[in-house]
């Protein structure tokens, strides 16, 4: 045992007694087990699209995880009050300053009543030609539009949608998307219009414009409270699913993103998991963009605040790029992952899955050399995983755990020296326990 007064602040040299963290990752990533529950994790071929057409809602509904809007669900060996703080934590991970919605992070600070409207109504004709071009134009053109101005567009999109041309319809739900992007009261306007039960459809379109642009609209359309239930009530759920899974980059960033916001609504959660949501947001931790993988954890933390869920993630595969994503430096990612691991560890499935994986080895290294952020997130997973487990203890001590706990306990936030002393504790109780 080290003592407190040989550890030292920082990074601490820790003892390896058995594999090293670089056969690990190499393991993670060149020998995934190839089992009938994993999903295809190849990478995506339009791995090349800009993210910034494809940036998300999770930035500005982050926040709305810290406070578990409808969410009773306590995890076991941890208090709601220490989950609603690892929440809080999780929120704060992200670097990304601006979503696809495109004034996102100006709503989250401006009262409803701010949000800019004008009473100047622009010619008719510069709203009906918005579409794919001049977006920049357009969008200044629709900051200064009246809700008069507007209605009769939505109303021709409507009716765009409903026609049996393919090109009507995928016109239509471009010029929804856009619209949709910029002002609540102009989401509120398209969703009492009728035009979400005729987005869903194309959800399903073997044309991968149409396809996106319909996930997109519908994803900016849900930022709008109302239409959360709209959508869902749309039968939106099950088609978003399958554009996660057939869709462009963009399609399966924006239909994930879609998913993570009818979440907020508790109820909405078994059915998301239920319609076959987990597998492809698992193949999205590895096969999206830095901004897909995002997306595919937030979401994945979200549901996975149901049990039933979590077996889900578990069966999914979810464990393996899990934790080879906790390996990776930079970029949120790591602590998003370890957060997500620290809910699966929740579970009996999702402890023994982590471990097989290669969890307790990957998570000691992010507690010696991670940011102090990351620090807590990794000991909170260690701490499920070993609470009731002597042969977890056995191979986190074997891993040479304890200098970097040691120095956790004295240099870490409130919350990390806490469960650092916590899980010292449980090794010192198995080594009083071996030597009886």
């Amino acid at each position: 045992m080290v003592s407190l007064a040989d550890s030292q602040c920082g990074r601490v040299p820790r003892y390896h007694h058995g594999r090293s963290m670089r056969t690990v990752r190499s393991y993670l990533f060149h020998h995934r087990p190839s089992t009938s529950a994993q999903p295809a994790l190849a990478p995506s071929s339009s791995a090349t699209v800009s993210e910034n057409l494809t940036d998300s809602v999770v930035d500005f509904k982050l926040r709305e995880l810290a406070v578990g809007v409808g969410s009773s669900v306590a995890e076991p060996a941890a208090s709601t009050e220490d989950l609603l703080e690892i929440s809080r934590e999780f929120s704060d991970c992200s670097s990304f300053g601006s979503d696809i919605s495109g004034e996102l992070q100006r709503l989250a600070s401006l009262p409803r009543s701010e949000a800019p409207r004008s009473t100047a109504s622009p010619e008719i004709d510069g709203i009906e030609g918005l579409g794919g071009t001049g977006i920049g134009s357009s969008s200044e053109i629709l900051e200064s539009a009246s809700l008069d101005g507007v209605e009769p567009v939505v109303r021709s999109c409507v009716e765009g949608l409903g026609s049996p041309s393919a090109e009507a319809k995928r016109v239509a739900a471009s010029k929804i998307r856009l619209l949709a992007k910029h002002r609540s009261d102009f989401r509120a306007l398209i969703g009492a219009s009728g035009a979400i039960p005729a987005l869903v459809p194309l959800l399903r379109s073997t044309d991968p414009a149409a396809q996106e642009s319909a996930a997109t609209a519908l994803l900016n359309l849900s930022l709008e409270e109302v239409n959360k239930g709209r959508i869902a009530a749309a039968g939106a759920i099950k088609p978003l699913v399958y554009a996660m899974r057939t869709g462009t980059a963009a399609a399966k960033q924006n239909a994930a993103c879609a998913l993570l916001s009818l979440s907020m609504i508790e109820e909405n959660r078994a059915t998301i998991g239920a319609c076959g949501a987990i597998p492809p947001l698992v193949a999205l931790l590895v096969g999206g963009s830095s901004r897909g993988k995002k997306d595919a954890l937030t979401t994945l933390y979200k549901l996975c605040s149901t049990r039933r869920n979590k077996e889900r993630a578990v069966s999914a595969g979810a464990a393996v790029p899990l934790v080879g994503l906790v390996g990776e430096s930079g970029g949120g990612t790591a602590e998003k992952a370890m957060v997500v691991l620290g809910s699966l560890a929740a579970i009996p499935e999702g402890r023994e899955a982590i471990v097989e994986a290669g969890g307790i080895p990957t998570l000691v290294e992010a507690i010696e050399a991670g940011p102090t952020r990351g620090r807590e997130f990794a000991v909170h997973a260690l701490l499920l995983l070993c609470a009731d487990s002597p042969r977890n203890r056995g191979l986190l001590v074997r891993e040479g755990a304890i200098p970097p706990l040691v120095a956790l306990s004295q240099c870490g936030s409130a919350r990390a020296k806490l469960k650092a002393e916590t899980l010292l504790g449980y090794l010192r109780e198995q080594r009083q326990d071996m030597a009886r």
